[in-house]
């Protein structure tokens, strides 16, 4: 039978059921005449007669009782499977797989997976963290998260941060015996951490009076994880380029120390992107939405008035 056939076995099933046209177009959603034609139609192509028409009654032959006690099974469970993806649909449910980068799971997925897990109990979180190339289709993940370098043209693109503050970084001892970078252009003097996604390699941002500068640096290791670039500074390989966020415990603790912090090194911030040709997942829109609210300022609290003073 054709595809289209499954629909027709529903209308006959509603008519079986029901033996009543006007009964099964409205269960149906379409006309009596609608429903009438649909059965004339799936009599022929079976070449049997399913039902005995007369002008006030409806009733079922023996091939259309046969018919109906065979397809009801089949149809209720299509009927509770067609349910059940609309009820997930409505209610978020089943694993989300999501691929995020090192920073990008501390800035966006780790601040807001509790509000996330709580309102939707019924979504099983699947994070893996990796700094390397991810093929989002190939791999099996719903979305990815990333820098803005790192998306695919091909993907649908959400922006889940603002810009994104930056550190230069290096160890107290390889300042000492190599001297402080003041400008950004400085950096080609120095041994640099280089970040890599993949093949490429990322030149490090800067913005002074509105105007962006991007450097390219090159130095005797490259990393494809941010914790390791950071590591490779800690043990005075050179300087390294993170998020401010990451960076802060290592120079509070005299690990590392900033430099060019005139200069406001920052980046784009973090993008969520998955498949452009697939029907976006109940559960990654709520994650979606729930990272714009996060993002969404919070209203101040009102302030009481003063009490008026009494009148003597």
């Amino acid at each position: 039978m054709k595809r289209a056939d499954f629909a027709d076995l529903f209308a006959f099933a509603a008519v079986a059921e029901t033996l009543s046209f006007r009964a099964a177009a409205r269960r149906v959603g379409v006309t009596p005449s609608a429903i009438s034609h649909t059965m004339r139609q799936l009599e022929n192509r079976l070449g049997v007669r399913l039902l005995h028409r007369t002008t006030r009654s409806v009733a079922l032959t023996d091939q259309g009782r046969r018919l109906l006690e065979q397809v009801r099974p089949a149809l209720a469970q299509i009927d509770g499977a067609l349910q059940a993806l609309d009820q997930e649909r409505q209610q978020p449910s089943g694993r989300l797989r999501i691929h995020a980068t090192g920073g990008a799971a501390a800035a966006v997925v780790a601040p807001i997976w509790n509000t996330f897990l709580h309102a939707y109990r019924a979504v099983h979180l699947e994070l893996k963290v990796d700094d390397g190339p991810v093929d989002v289709v190939a791999d099996g993940f719903d979305a990815a998260i990333a820098v803005k370098e790192q998306v695919p043209s091909d993907m649908v693109a959400v922006r889940v941060t603002g810009a994104m503050e930056a550190a230069v970084v290096g160890a107290p001892g390889y300042f000492e015996s190599r001297g402080l970078p003041l400008t950004p252009d400085d950096l080609a003097l120095h041994d640099c951490i280089e970040y890599r996604w993949g093949d490429a390699r990322f030149a490090w941002a800067f913005r002074r009076d509105g105007v962006l500068h991007r450097v390219a640096v090159r130095g005797p290791v490259s990393v494809h994880g941010g914790q390791l670039a950071l590591r490779a500074a800690v043990d005075g390989l050179g300087i390294a380029y993170a998020n401010e966020a990451t960076v802060l415990p290592f120079v509070r603790s005299g690990a590392l120390m900033r430099v060019l912090e005139d200069w406001a090194p920052s980046h784009d911030g973090y993008f969520l992107y998955y498949p452009g040709h697939r029907q976006v997942p109940s559960a990654l829109r709520a994650l979606i939405d729930t990272i714009r609210n996060a993002r969404r300022p919070k209203p101040a609290a009102p302030v009481a008035a003063p009490f008026a003073e009494a009148a003597d």
